[in-house]
């Protein structure tokens, strides 16, 4: 094949080997604190009927499914008048299943479908691609990782504290220490509705305010405006737009504001019970800061919602969720709570890598090279190969014998700290010749020595 036939879709990409080892150490991190919080390992498959995707991400968010024409003869239930009629009359005719949009519908799904077999309440992580048609951009992309940690079948706050602590830690473990956990909770922007004179308008207006940050107040005020809301309404409103600070110095205002709704009084106690619950688990800065305008667009979102912010980078939102009081009620199992968090691992990286925050030092595939001189010292080398694996030690045998300017080369380009020579001499003495790649010094030790200085940690 010609190299100008080669080439990947837009909005996906090749990962290499050093990007992998980056990867994997964020996967690693967050996988870490999601079994350690007690969370349970879930997969599902890459696509779904779309009768169970569509409809759970709103309007906007069906339109970003990737569908999958049928296998076979897709077109033999398609008619004429089907083609003339346009796209949505003929899609159902040639396209059953789709790719996932995100994790959290597939597994109501699961729950629902295996219902008599789980133990509630139900604690799961699901580490997998998911797939938008959304158009690419930086930090955008149409094929991405999701980290998400889910528990249904219980209403408790406990959960999202838990969730607020996860955040705490897995950020800990990554590096990443100037951050902002944004909190809000639907039912407060149900009374925020109500308060402007909009009562059972709320998701219309939490679509337009999540895109408050990226198209600013005058824009979301334009985008209510258009969809009928009343100037005097969009008056009451436009104070709120610039709310965004700590429970204590927003709690008064908010009570004054929604007075007089039930539903925001209820989404303000949940915001007090939870962050009290954060305060009783000792984490003294918590991060969280209380942001009215914070929406989410998914549509199955019932109560509180999460946004996570990195303050000094500039791909700062990273993960969010929130609370679904009945999302596996669509699939036959109604009155199950859910919460969940989901990290967008691609975003993750970019930030890290902006902010220089992988520790190179943990990313090197192999600890040691071995380069054996010729053929005798091959063979004492595949004995030393084994010794140091059964070790624990990530070690290899360049495969090839000549200069020594390749094996040197190759060790640098793939960044392992060691490189040891075998020739006659080494054979006949026991002592290693033993190069430390990023000092340019070296020394022998003997076989022993060596295994010691690598299970030590030494690189």
């Amino acid at each position: 094949m010609s190299s100008t036939h080669l080439g990947i879709p837009k909005g996906t990409r090749d990962f290499g080997p050093q990007v992998m080892a980056r990867r994997q150490y964020i996967f690693q991190t967050i996988q870490g604190v999601f079994r350690k919080f007690g969370f349970q390992p879930l997969e599902t498959p890459s696509m779904e009927n779309l009768s169970v995707l569509t409809g759970k991400y709103g309007d906007e968010g069906d339109q970003l499914l990737y569908k999958i024409v049928d296998s076979g003869d897709f077109l033999k239930k398609a008619t004429s008048v089907d083609f003339e009629a346009g796209h949505k009359k003929l899609l159902p005719k040639i396209a059953s299943k789709g790719l996932r949009y995100d994790l959290t519908v597939p597994f109501a799904r699961y729950v629902a479908m295996n219902r008599h077999e789980i133990a509630f309440p139900f604690k799961r992580y699901q580490m997998q691609p998911v797939w938008r048609a959304d158009r690419p951009q930086k930090g955008r992309y149409r094929e991405f990782y999701q980290c998400d940690a889910d528990v249904v079948g219980t209403s408790s706050l406990l959960c999202e504290a838990e969730i607020i602590a996860m955040v705490h830690e897995v950020f800990a473990g990554l590096g990443i220490k100037d951050y902002t956990i944004q909190v809000n909770h639907r039912q407060l922007l149900a009374g925020i509705s109500e308060a402007i004179g909009a009562s059972g308008r709320q998701t219309e207006l939490a679509v337009s305010l999540d895109k408050l940050n990226k198209i600013g107040p005058e824009k979301v005020l334009l985008e209510l405006e258009s969809k009928g809301f009343e100037k005097d309404q969009l008056t009451k409103l436009e104070p709120l737009l610039q709310w965004q600070g700590t429970w204590e110095q927003l709690k008064q205002p908010l009570q004054d504001f929604i007075q007089n709704s039930n539903s925001g009084k209820k989404g303000m106690g949940d915001l007090e019970t939870i962050l009290q619950h954060v305060s009783d688990m000792g984490i003294s800065n918590s991060h969280v800061e209380v942001n009215v305008s914070l929406a989410r667009g998914l549509a199955y979102y019932t109560g509180t919602i999460f946004e996570v912010v990195v303050n000094n980078a500039q791909m700062s939102s990273v993960c969010g969720g929130g609370r679904y009081d009945d999302l596996t009620g669509i699939f036959g199992l109604p009155d199950v709570s859910g919460v969940g968090i989901s990290f967008g691992v691609d975003r993750v990286y970019d930030v890290m890598e902006q902010l220089q925050l992988f520790p190179e030092e943990e990313l090197s595939s192999s600890e040691v090279l071995l380069v054996a001189l010729d053929g005798e010292s091959e063979r004492y080398a595949l004995t030393v190969l084994s010794k140091l694996r059964k070790n624990g030690v990530a070690s290899e045998l360049y495969p090839d014998r000549g200069k020594l300017k390749k094996p040197l080369n190759y060790a640098n380009k793939k960044g392992v700290p060691l490189v040891v020579l075998i020739g006659p001499d080494e054979v006949s003495s026991g002592k290693l010749t033993v190069k430390h790649m990023a000092e340019g010094t070296q020394e022998q030790l003997t076989e022993e020595q060596l295994v010691g200085l690598l299970k030590k940690g030494h690189k």
